[in-house]
Protein backbone atom coordinates (compact mmCIF):
# COMPACT_ATOMS: atom_id res chain seq x y z
CA UNK A 1 0.00 0.00 0.00
CA UNK A 2 2.77 2.43 0.91
CA UNK A 3 4.53 1.74 -2.39
CA UNK A 4 1.27 2.35 -4.29
CA UNK A 5 0.70 5.70 -2.54
CA UNK A 6 4.30 6.70 -3.21
CA UNK A 7 3.81 6.10 -6.93
CA UNK A 8 0.63 8.20 -6.93
CA UNK A 9 2.36 11.11 -5.18
CA UNK A 10 5.27 10.88 -7.60
CA UNK A 11 2.95 11.07 -10.62
CA UNK A 12 1.05 14.03 -9.13
CA UNK A 13 4.30 15.85 -8.47
CA UNK A 14 5.43 15.35 -12.08
CA UNK A 15 2.09 16.60 -13.42
CA UNK A 16 2.31 19.65 -11.18
CA UNK A 17 5.79 20.42 -12.51
CA UNK A 18 4.62 20.11 -16.11
CA UNK A 19 1.68 22.45 -15.49
CA UNK A 20 3.93 25.07 -13.93
CA UNK A 21 6.26 24.94 -16.93
CA UNK A 22 3.34 25.21 -19.35
CA UNK A 23 1.77 28.30 -17.77
CA UNK A 24 4.02 30.88 -19.53
CA UNK A 25 3.37 29.21 -22.91
CA UNK A 26 -0.41 29.36 -22.45
CA UNK A 27 -0.38 33.15 -22.75
CA UNK A 28 -0.07 34.56 -26.26
CA UNK A 29 3.09 36.66 -26.68
CA UNK A 30 2.58 40.40 -27.09
CA UNK A 31 3.00 41.66 -30.63
CA UNK A 32 5.51 44.30 -31.65
CA UNK A 33 3.86 47.67 -32.06
CA UNK A 34 5.19 48.21 -35.58
CA UNK A 35 7.02 46.15 -38.18
CA UNK A 36 8.98 47.75 -41.02
CA UNK A 37 9.12 45.94 -44.36
CA UNK A 38 11.74 46.62 -47.04
CA UNK A 39 11.62 44.43 -50.14
CA UNK A 40 14.51 41.97 -50.62
CA UNK A 41 15.16 43.49 -54.06
CA UNK A 42 16.34 46.68 -52.34
CA UNK A 43 19.18 44.62 -50.88
CA UNK A 44 20.05 42.41 -53.83
CA UNK A 45 19.64 44.81 -56.77
CA UNK A 46 21.77 47.95 -56.43
CA UNK A 47 20.93 51.05 -58.45
CA UNK A 48 23.38 53.03 -60.57
CA UNK A 49 24.34 56.63 -59.87
CA UNK A 50 26.87 58.49 -61.95
CA UNK A 51 28.66 61.70 -62.74
CA UNK A 52 31.40 62.32 -65.32
CA UNK A 53 34.39 60.05 -64.64
CA UNK A 54 32.66 58.48 -61.61
CA UNK A 55 29.98 55.85 -61.14
CA UNK A 56 28.54 54.28 -58.03
CA UNK A 57 26.32 51.28 -57.32
CA UNK A 58 24.18 51.65 -54.20
CA UNK A 59 22.22 48.92 -52.42
CA UNK A 60 19.37 50.94 -50.95
CA UNK A 61 18.12 48.35 -48.46
CA UNK A 62 20.99 48.30 -45.93
CA UNK A 63 21.41 52.08 -45.92
CA UNK A 64 17.67 52.70 -45.52
CA UNK A 65 17.35 50.05 -42.81
CA UNK A 66 20.17 51.56 -40.76
CA UNK A 67 18.35 54.91 -40.69
CA UNK A 68 14.82 53.54 -40.32
CA UNK A 69 14.96 51.56 -37.09
CA UNK A 70 16.41 54.26 -34.79
CA UNK A 71 14.19 57.00 -36.21
CA UNK A 72 10.93 55.02 -36.05
CA UNK A 73 11.82 53.59 -32.63
CA UNK A 74 12.30 57.09 -31.28
CA UNK A 75 8.75 58.00 -32.34
CA UNK A 76 6.82 54.74 -31.93
CA UNK A 77 8.84 52.78 -29.40
CA UNK A 78 8.56 49.05 -30.12
CA UNK A 79 9.63 48.82 -33.77
CA UNK A 80 11.23 45.85 -35.53
CA UNK A 81 12.26 44.86 -39.01
CA UNK A 82 10.03 42.32 -40.77
CA UNK A 83 11.41 38.81 -40.93
CA UNK A 84 9.56 35.78 -42.32
CA UNK A 85 6.10 35.29 -40.76
CA UNK A 86 6.34 37.76 -37.90
CA UNK A 87 3.18 39.78 -37.26
CA UNK A 88 2.70 43.19 -35.73
CA UNK A 89 -0.01 45.63 -34.75
CA UNK A 90 1.02 47.92 -37.62
CA UNK A 91 2.88 47.06 -40.83
CA UNK A 92 4.82 49.71 -42.75
CA UNK A 93 6.10 48.96 -46.25
CA UNK A 94 8.96 51.34 -47.09
CA UNK A 95 9.93 52.03 -50.69
CA UNK A 96 13.13 54.04 -51.23
CA UNK A 97 14.23 56.01 -54.24
CA UNK A 98 17.35 58.08 -54.80
CA UNK A 99 18.68 60.11 -57.71
CA UNK A 100 21.81 62.15 -58.24
CA UNK A 101 22.12 65.26 -60.39
CA UNK A 102 25.80 65.59 -61.36
CA UNK A 103 25.35 69.10 -62.76
CA UNK A 104 24.42 70.60 -59.39
CA UNK A 105 25.93 67.86 -57.16
CA UNK A 106 22.65 67.12 -55.36
CA UNK A 107 21.23 63.84 -54.09
CA UNK A 108 17.42 63.64 -54.22
CA UNK A 109 15.84 61.14 -51.86
CA UNK A 110 12.31 59.84 -51.55
CA UNK A 111 10.82 57.29 -49.15
CA UNK A 112 7.23 56.13 -49.56
CA UNK A 113 5.45 54.38 -46.69
CA UNK A 114 2.33 52.28 -47.19
CA UNK A 115 0.84 51.70 -43.74
CA UNK A 116 -1.41 48.75 -42.90
CA UNK A 117 -3.22 47.67 -39.77
CA UNK A 118 -2.25 44.38 -38.18
CA UNK A 119 -5.21 42.79 -39.99
CA UNK A 120 -3.84 43.91 -43.35
CA UNK A 121 -6.18 46.82 -44.03
CA UNK A 122 -4.60 49.70 -45.94
CA UNK A 123 -4.52 52.80 -43.74
CA UNK A 124 -2.65 55.54 -45.60
CA UNK A 125 0.29 56.40 -47.80
CA UNK A 126 2.96 58.90 -46.81
CA UNK A 127 5.87 60.32 -48.78
CA UNK A 128 9.02 61.93 -47.42
CA UNK A 129 11.41 63.77 -49.74
CA UNK A 130 14.83 65.32 -49.30
CA UNK A 131 17.79 66.84 -51.09
CA UNK A 132 21.44 66.97 -50.10
CA UNK A 133 24.35 68.77 -51.72
CA UNK A 134 27.28 66.35 -51.83
CA UNK A 135 29.79 64.82 -54.19
CA UNK A 136 29.30 61.34 -55.60
CA UNK A 137 33.02 60.59 -55.51
CA UNK A 138 33.42 61.38 -51.80
CA UNK A 139 31.90 59.04 -49.17
CA UNK A 140 28.91 58.22 -51.34
CA UNK A 141 27.49 55.75 -48.80
CA UNK A 142 27.40 58.45 -46.14
CA UNK A 143 25.70 60.89 -48.51
CA UNK A 144 23.03 58.36 -49.47
CA UNK A 145 22.42 57.50 -45.81
CA UNK A 146 22.07 61.19 -44.90
CA UNK A 147 19.70 61.73 -47.82
CA UNK A 148 17.48 58.89 -46.61
CA UNK A 149 17.67 60.19 -43.04
CA UNK A 150 16.31 63.56 -44.15
CA UNK A 151 13.57 61.89 -46.19
CA UNK A 152 12.56 59.77 -43.19
CA UNK A 153 12.40 62.89 -41.01
CA UNK A 154 9.97 64.41 -43.51
CA UNK A 155 8.01 61.16 -43.65
CA UNK A 156 7.68 60.84 -39.88
CA UNK A 157 6.45 64.41 -39.53
CA UNK A 158 3.58 63.61 -41.88
CA UNK A 159 2.79 60.37 -40.06
CA UNK A 160 2.78 62.12 -36.68
CA UNK A 161 0.47 64.80 -38.04
CA UNK A 162 -2.14 62.17 -38.96
CA UNK A 163 -4.32 61.89 -35.86
CA UNK A 164 -6.15 58.82 -37.18
CA UNK A 165 -2.88 56.94 -37.59
CA UNK A 166 -1.65 57.99 -34.16
CA UNK A 167 -4.90 56.74 -32.59
CA UNK A 168 -4.65 53.41 -34.41
CA UNK A 169 -1.08 52.82 -33.26
CA UNK A 170 -1.79 53.92 -29.69
CA UNK A 171 -4.99 51.91 -29.26
CA UNK A 172 -3.85 48.70 -30.96
CA UNK A 173 -4.41 45.56 -28.90
CA UNK A 174 -1.00 43.98 -28.16
CA UNK A 175 -2.61 40.56 -27.52
CA UNK A 176 -4.70 40.44 -30.71
CA UNK A 177 -4.53 37.25 -32.76
CA UNK A 178 -5.96 38.85 -35.91
CA UNK A 179 -2.74 39.76 -37.67
CA UNK A 180 -1.09 39.62 -41.08
CA UNK A 181 2.39 38.09 -41.37
CA UNK A 182 5.20 40.16 -42.85
CA UNK A 183 5.57 37.70 -45.73
CA UNK A 184 2.14 38.77 -47.01
CA UNK A 185 2.85 42.51 -47.18
CA UNK A 186 3.43 42.60 -50.94
CA UNK A 187 0.04 40.92 -51.48
CA UNK A 188 -1.85 43.59 -49.55
CA UNK A 189 -3.79 46.32 -51.38
CA UNK A 190 -1.86 49.38 -52.52
CA UNK A 191 -3.24 52.88 -53.15
CA UNK A 192 -4.24 53.77 -56.66
CA UNK A 193 -1.86 56.26 -58.22
CA UNK A 194 -3.56 59.08 -60.04
CA UNK A 195 -1.83 60.04 -63.25
CA UNK A 196 -1.89 63.77 -63.92
CA UNK A 197 -1.36 65.22 -67.34
CA UNK A 198 0.09 68.69 -67.69
CA UNK A 199 -0.45 70.85 -70.71
CA UNK A 200 2.64 72.74 -71.75
CA UNK A 201 2.07 76.45 -71.55
CA UNK A 202 3.03 78.56 -74.53
CA UNK A 203 5.62 81.23 -73.99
Amino acid sequence: MNIHLLKIFTVLALLSTLNVGAEPDSAAPALAKMFMYIQPIEYSNPIYLWQPYTSYWVAQGPLLEAQTLPKFSQVYGDVSLCESNQSGQTLVWLKPRILYNPQVQIFYGKVTANVYSGMGHFVARYVGESSLHAYLDFKADDSVARTYALALDSLLKKMQADTALQAMVTNANPMSTETTPCSMVTLLPVPKIRVMFFRQQSC
